[in-house]
């Protein structure tokens, strides 16, 4: 009786929206089935479907990580698909005890609507870096496609850096030069949280202790940011999605230095906080950090079975 009225309530919280677009899918066959996990948790939040026939359903797939690799430009590219419903903000759900301790009843109220035939994805950069995440998802569906976007070690720590710089001048709080944070007594600063992120070989070997690596994808975040449309088709078959992306979809925007989305012929751009020039760092600090991934990148090389253009 508590679980019925539960869902009462959580039926009433939530407003259905109308689809962003129509439903042009071919004759692609169904999304993968939810697990048992997963269909115990839609019963047991009580949710049910909508007159325009949309509802909330734990998502297909996962975008883990990695922050400043790309993730917000993966997941609106791939949003680009009609197969494809995204939920707008990082959910953290299985990173951030406040909100794992809500349950899986509350993941699902963070999803967007979908229509049945539609996968849902959330991204959230952090999972991948968190060492209790891989396990908390392989809990709630051992199944499930995850996607990993990276970039050269290097541009990632430098793009780490200047979001933090950013945040704190918007805030007027003060910020220390990267020179004083990346070297410490001449050293590579191992105590510096950015650098750890960028040690890939050590998180997903975490990963890979739940998930086999052909459930995890990893985007050349560096290749997108190049030319998207080649990686856009390498995750649309990864998931078996209908091919439907295109080139038409992206155009080079020469004011901000970047590609941008065309969609149903409306025209987008990723916000004025990506693609931020970087500090200048000495070169003699860029050589340390770029002797220092050698050898991570070559055990992350081993790991994933490919190569990438990292310096």
């Amino acid at each position: 009786m508590a679980a019925f009225f539960f869902g009462l309530l959580l039926f009433a919280m939530q407003s259905p929206p109308i689809p962003s677009r129509p439903a042009e899918r071919g004759d692609r066959g169904p999304p993968p089935s939810p697990t048992a996990s997963s269909a115990l948790a839609l019963n047991d939040t009580g949710a049910t479907g909508h007159p325009n026939g949309t509802f909330k359903q734990l998502p297909h797939i996962i975008i883990i990580g990695v922050r400043k690799g790309g993730t917000r430009a993966l997941i609106e590219m791939l949003s680009l698909h009609s197969a494809v419903a995204a939920a707008e903000n990082e959910v953290h759900f299985f990173d951030w005890e406040s909100h794992f301790q809500k349950g899986i009843p509350w993941y699902l109220s963070q999803m967007p609507f979908a229509l049945p035939d539609q996968l849902t994805v959330e991204k959230t950069p952090a999972y991948f870096t968190s060492s209790k995440v891989p396990e908390r998802i392989h809990d709630m569906n051992p199944d499930i496609k995850l996607l990993l976007i990276l970039r050269d070690p290097t541009e990632r720590v430098l793009s780490d850096y200047t979001q933090v710089f950013y945040n704190r001048l918007q805030k007027h709080k003060r910020y220390q030069p990267i020179e004083s944070l990346l070297v410490k007594d001449g050293e590579i600063n191992l105590g510096y949280k950015a650098l750890n992120r960028s040690l890939y070989h050590l998180h997903l070997q975490n990963w890979l202790r739940y998930f086999p690596l052909e459930s995890i994808h990893v985007v050349d975040g560096d290749k997108l940011i190049r030319d998207p449309f080649p990686e856009m088709k390498r995750v649309e078959r990864f998931l078996n999605l209908e091919p439907q992306i295109n080139a038409s979809n992206f155009y080079f925007n020469k004011t901000k230095g970047f590609y941008c989305l065309r969609d149903h012929g409306r025209e987008r751009c990723l916000h004025d906080s990506k693609g931020r020039a970087h500090p200048h760092v000495a070169p003699a600090i860029l050589h340390k950090l770029y002797r220092f991934f050698h050898e991570p990148n070559r055990k992350f090389f081993e790991l994933v079975g490919r190569t990438f253009n990292w310096n």
